[in-house]
């Protein structure tokens, strides 16, 4: 089972904040859609109000046929939560913090086992340690057990690989896959670009507002302008360097071990003269620009100079 969310021009705001500015998007079921964006975008605030935790200043948000108003109660039975903070009892052990959020929903870690296999046989061995002591990737798995113990129709993701290391988080992305085959619907937040790739859609968003959505293959399809990627002998003070450079050059941003420079109506031979000029003049030598693919990342950075 699973359900549809559609959020209809949600505001919510924080005394003079923000958080949220009219925001407004559907969620198909059984989809694994992300929210991408920086702290402070929005993403934890909308999360919350999707659960009910928070009422919006204006809007509303349905899941399924439910109002996250007047039927909160029936929401929170149908939604599995894990929230960006690790949250479980660290002085109870793995075994006994899904014993008792088993016992929230009237249900037994034995009568469910099976809806949480593929994630709780890799801390089984683990079982009788606190969850304090356990590792970030442990921890996360748990409290990804915790949530999915009542057979939840939404499962609700708040950066889960935040501080997790690059195995841990891979491993995390493939059981959500094998979540998504059951039917479920994922919703997923993360600062991290190279996530959003791994989504059916996404929504990219800034300071409360929506700046693109779509999947990130139509995202990357639809970035504006030309890329090149540039590197030389000084790659500590080059952005600073080129920061006065004009000549159809648009965005000159850090990417990787990298820079990336948009223009537009400038060829290859245009770009490496203006910015080989600007570069020896400060001192730069073994300057490579060469063109670039265009990534999330790209799109997403390009998207945020324009608003």
């Amino acid at each position: 089972m699973s359900v549809s969310v559609h959020i209809n021009s949600i505001e919510k705001k924080f005394e003079k904040v923000e958080a949220l500015k009219k925001l407004s998007l559907n969620i198909e079921e059984g989809e694994l859609f992300g929210f991408i964006g920086p702290d402070g975008s929005g993403k934890t605030t909308l999360f919350r109000l999707i659960t009910s935790l928070l009422i919006p200043d204006g809007g509303n948000i349905k899941v399924g046929e439910l109002d996250s108003e007047t039927d909160f109660r029936e929401i929170r039975k149908i939604t599995g939560y894990m929230p960006g903070r690790f949250s479980l009892y660290h002085d109870l052990s793995v075994e006994e913090n899904l014993n008792f959020y088993a016992s929230i929903f009237n249900t037994t870690l034995k009568k469910n086992y099976h809806l949480i296999k593929d994630v709780y046989e890799q801390i089984e061995p683990f079982k009788k340690r606190k969850a304090g002591a356990l590792s970030g990737g442990m921890k996360q798995k748990l409290a990804l057990s915790c949530a999915l113990i009542h057979k939840p129709e939404l499962l609700i993701l708040d950066e889960p690989t935040t501080g997790v290391d690059a195995v841990s988080r891979k491993e995390f992305w493939e059981l959500l896959k094998k979540m998504q085959k059951t039917g479920i619907t994922i919703l997923v937040s993360t600062p991290y670009m190279d996530e959003a790739s791994l989504c059916d859609r996404v929504a990219l968003m800034q300071k409360g507002s929506l700046l693109a959505l779509d999947s990130p293959e139509n995202i990357v399809k639809k970035y504006d302008g030309d890329l090149w990627q540039l590197s030389s002998s000084n790659m500590h003070t080059i952005i600073a360097d080129l920061s006065e450079v004009g000549s159809g050059i648009k965005n000159i941003f850090r990417f990787g071990e990298k820079v990336h420079i948009t223009s537009n109506g400038l060829n290859l031979e245009e770009v490496k003269s203006v910015i080989t000029e600007e570069l020896k003049s400060k001192g730069h030598n073994n300057i490579i620009v060469e063109a670039a693919k265009p990534q999330i990342e790209d799109c997403f950075l390009d998207l945020m100079e324009e608003n």
